[in-house]
Order: C-alpha cells, then structure tokens, then sequence
C-alpha cells in the first residue's frame, strides 16, 4: 500500500501555507497511479519519489526523481511540494544537501534547522522572462474582470518562468487584489494555450515585500495558498525588470486573503541567474 504524506509548506502552522501530498516512495506506481492519488487528496500538487538517474552528482541516498501531479495533470515543478518533500525527507534522513531531478531540471535543495524546525532553500532552474502579448493580456484581464486601470504601472506584465510559466500582473491596490472572482473556464483555456501553470498577481507593500495571489484554474484549483514556482519566476522577474538590487531578499506574503498566511522568502544573487526560494514546511496531522 502506497503511503502518502500530509506537509504543508511554507509555514510552521498546520493549518497555514500551502498543502502537498508526499510519497516518498513511488516505485510502484505508474503515471496513472499517481495521477489518481493527487486526484484523491486534492491538494494543488503532490509529489512522488523514485530512484535518480545516474550521475545526478549527490551523496548516496540525497537524490531522487520528482514528479509532480496536480488533482489534472503533471506539472513541470512545484515549489511548495518541493520544500514539503524536503523536509519529509530531512525528517527521516537529518537535514543536509539533496538533488532533486525534476521535468523541469535538476534542483539543489538545503534543509537546515532553524528556530526549532526545519527550513527548505530550493534553488531553481534557469530563469527567464518574456513579453506577453496585447491580445493575450486583454485577455487574462477580461477573465480576472480586471481593468486595465487597476495594473500597477510599475509592475509591468510579463510572462517568468524558473521551472514553470507564470503570467505576472501587478494589482495597483490591496483592495484589487484582495478581489479575487473570477472566470474559470475562461482564465484556464488562456492560460493552458500559454502554458502558464499560474497567474501570478502582485501588490508592492515595501522596498522587498510583496502580497501575491495565484489563481490555478489549470490545477483544478481556483487558488494555491504558497506557490515556490511562482515565487522563484518573480524573484527573475524583479531582477530582469529593476524592480529591487541584483543582491537582495525578497519577502512574499500568501494565502492571507484564504485564510492559510505563508511566507516565502526569495534570494536574488549577484552572477547566479538561478534564484532561490525558501521557507519552513511541517507536517498536516
């Protein structure tokens, strides 16, 4: 019988951040397999572990393969179940470096102690950044029931991606985006012709903060409380586009406004394209 694992990432509140589904063992399961159990538990991504390809280059024992499914279909990575899975593993293994290899590339993962718990530093794939398209703006506007008015000029619209897609949208206001209602099938047939694994909405509430939300309609999931893949595509985003130092460490707030506040901390390096996303992750009783 296939065990599967409760963590919620990025908090150190059970009842706080964003959940995942865990298995740290999936040697017996086919895609089918993991598809139905990510479809049974719900959450917005569970993980599975299998053996690592050869020469992934970590201690013995520190590497795995990382798929990970949505309740519809496999993503390219997760952020949130990447940090779960981490400390589920740091749980049974002690903290310490792990290689994770996922669709979207290998991934270094740092567990250490911190404040009585355990902290997760993932550090992403190659980042970039691209434009969108008028008519595709409109679009994801017109979806989200938006106006052009309510963007925040200083957060342009783009499209970043550091492991998966994810349209970035500024919201002018708190209160724009703390007005979350939007149009479903709509946002998701834009976004799956994108290939955009979430809308990425974002208020500046300081020099290095920020409130996000994300919509993932593609997910079967009308909203992730924590989303890493999305935090580390912002983190190239806010680089490529000035909006904070070539060294610096952003905060970004979540799940607020659905009752599940996280926190997830972004490192921007100088010379390092990759960025780095970190936060706690304990265990759902």
């Amino acid at each position: 019988m296939t065990e599967v694992l409760r963590y919620t990432a990025f908090s150190d509140d059970p009842a706080g951040g964003n959940p995942a589904g865990v298995v740290l063992d999936a040697s017996g399961l086919d895609e089918a397999g993991m598809l139905r159990i990510a479809a049974a538990l719900g959450y917005s991504e569970t993980a599975f572990l299998t053996a690592p390809p050869e020469g992934l280059g970590a201690p013995e024992g520190r590497s795995f393969t990382v798929r990970y499914f949505s309740p519809k279909a496999e993503v390219s990575f997760c952020g949130h179940a990447t940090v779960a899975t981490a400390v589920a593993l740091a749980e049974r293994i002690g903290p310490g470096e792990l290689v994770f290899a996922t669709p979207a590339g290998t991934v270094p993962v740092s567990v250490t102690v911190a404040d009585g718990g355990l902290r997760a530093v993932l550090t992403s794939v190659e980042p970039y950044v691209e434009d969108v398209a008028p008519a595709d703006l409109a679009e994801a506007l017109a979806a989200l029931d938006w106006p052009e008015a309510d963007l925040d000029p200083e957060i342009p619209p783009r499209i970043a991606y550091a492991g998966a897609r994810h349209l970035v949208l500024g919201a002018a206001t708190r209160a724009r985006l703390a007005d979350l209602a939007y149009d479903f099938p709509r946002l998701e047939a834009l976004m799956r012709r994108l290939d955009l694994t979430t809308v990425q909405l974002v208020h500046r509430t300081g020099p290095a903060l920020f409130d996000v939300r994300d919509p993932f309609p593609v997910g079967g999931v009308v909203e992730d409380p924590a989303t890493g893949a999305a935090a580390a595509a912002f983190g190239a985003y806010a680089r490529e586009l000035g909006l904070v130092p070539a060294a610096a460490v952003l905060t970004l707030h979540q799940g607020r406004d659905m009752g599940r506040p996280g926190v997830l901390t972004v490192e921007l390096r100088p010379g390092d394209a990759r960025i780095r996303v970190g936060g706690s992750a304990v265990r759902i009783g």
